[in-house]
């Protein structure tokens, strides 16, 4: 059977419920043989930088997806990178990596879908990934804005789960599971007005933030 990974990549500033429900989601669905979690080193899209570090976020991700009970792969590329982080780069990498063979899923939230086409050489991730997409409440895959261009590609690469654990790269698979919409901007915001965000993040990651007294302004 191919070998088959999941990457689910992010600034994870901080991680939240949105992004572990998403990877156990593609974790479940693919029975992929690893869940690898990318934290983002210096993403350009990023205006304002990043709040705690790289080892906090780490942290943060290693608490989070423990508390549910999610065995995960810490891959520390784009923290190490001391130019701009750009998934293509990171996609190349793990294809070199696992070999031509293997199955390689990116996850991402219908939002990032709507902007894929204003990703760093976005075209060429089709040939070395697959993209699994997940919906959240407002981003409905079926009504979704989506550019021409990026609308263009889902027609033609949309396929099953079979053949994205089952081939190297190259479809799309559109999830309608994933009814969590939180992110990190929400979490910060909570937080920096002093609101309980037990909701939005794990009690366990919640601890860590108050422990280094981190996002309070």
């Amino acid at each position: 059977m191919t070998f088959c990974v999941a990457l689910l990549g992010g600034s994870f500033d901080p991680v939240h419920h949105g992004h572990v429900a998403l990877g156990a989601l593609f974790a479940r669905l693919l029975q992929c043989d690893q869940l690898r979690v990318i934290p983002a080193g210096n993403p350009w899209q990023k205006k304002n930088g990043l709040v705690a570090s790289a080892e906090q976020r780490i942290a943060m991700l290693e608490l989070a997806f423990a508390d549910a009970g999610l065995a995960i792969t810490l891959d520390r590329q784009e923290i190490e990178r001391t130019r701009a982080t750009y998934t293509i780069d990171t996609l190349r990498n793990v294809r070199a990596e696992l070999g031509a063979d293997a199955s390689i899923v990116f996850l991402m939230g219908a939002d990032q879908l709507r902007h894929l086409d204003t990703w760093h050489d976005w075209h060429a991730l089709f040939a070395l990934a697959h993209i699994g997409v997940a919906a959240r409440p407002g981003y409905s895959l079926e009504t979704a804005s989506l550019p021409k261009p990026v609308a263009k590609e889902l027609q033609q690469r949309q396929a099953n789960l079979a053949q994205l654990r089952n081939t190297p790269s190259g479809h799309v698979y559109l999830a309608e599971h994933l009814a969590v919409d939180i992110s990190s901007t929400q979490v910060r915001a909570a937080l920096q007005r002093g609101e309980q965000a037990n909701s939005l993040v794990s009690p366990v990651v919640l601890d860590y933030i108050q422990q280094h007294n981190l996002y309070k302004t």
